[in-house]
């Protein structure tokens, strides 16, 4: 089934990301006809998962509007950490996030979302590592495979990623 061939979500990158974390998400929603851009700090720049799959940026953080895209894929791993850090990053979760987009984030990629403030009073889960990082920044965390907040969809971690999707595919086709 194709959802939508005018569909377009943008998936955030930077080193060390979690490898299915990345790469499921993306190749299950081109499996659906969505158009998904890899986007990090540098255009044409490629970026190496945890595990060494390599990803290449389709563009950078500063040639993307959220105007312009439907959803949002923050992948976990080590590079939240680093993209919690970048302006231009939080910039795109915030604006994403205020026109009601899909936020898909799994794992670390709360990191993310605490950081460019927009998970108080909202229900959310993510790997166990970072429960009190995302109870201290106003979330209240749960212990399952996938949660829907409004426009949030959170998930723990790689087992998760059939109910993480399915529910992002539901999310992106409302």
């Amino acid at each position: 089934m194709i959802i939508n061939k005018e569909k377009k979500v943008m998936a955030l990158l930077h080193q060390d990301f979690e490898d299915l974390e990345l790469w499921y998400p993306v190749l299950r929603l081109r499996e659906e006809g969505v158009t998904v851009h890899l986007v990090g700090e540098q255009a044409g720049k490629n970026y190496l998962g945890k595990y060494g799959v390599p990803a290449l940026a389709d563009y950078g953080f500063n040639d993307v509007s959220p105007d312009d895209y439907d959803g949002l894929l923050v992948p976990g791993g080590w590079a939240p950490d680093k993209l919690r850090r970048i302006p231009e990053v939080l910039k795109i979760v915030e604006e994403m996030n205020e026109l009601g987009k899909p936020i898909g984030q799994i794992c670390h990629a709360g990191w993310v979302l605490i950081s460019a403030r927009i998970l108080k009073g909202k229900k959310v889960t993510s790997t166990p590592g970072i429960k009190d990082d995302m109870e201290n920044a106003g979330a209240i965390w749960l212990d399952e495979p996938v949660v829907v907040a409004g426009n949030i969809i959170s998930s723990r971690r790689p087992p998760d990623l059939p109910q993480y999707m399915k529910a992002y595919v539901e999310i992106l086709t409302k």
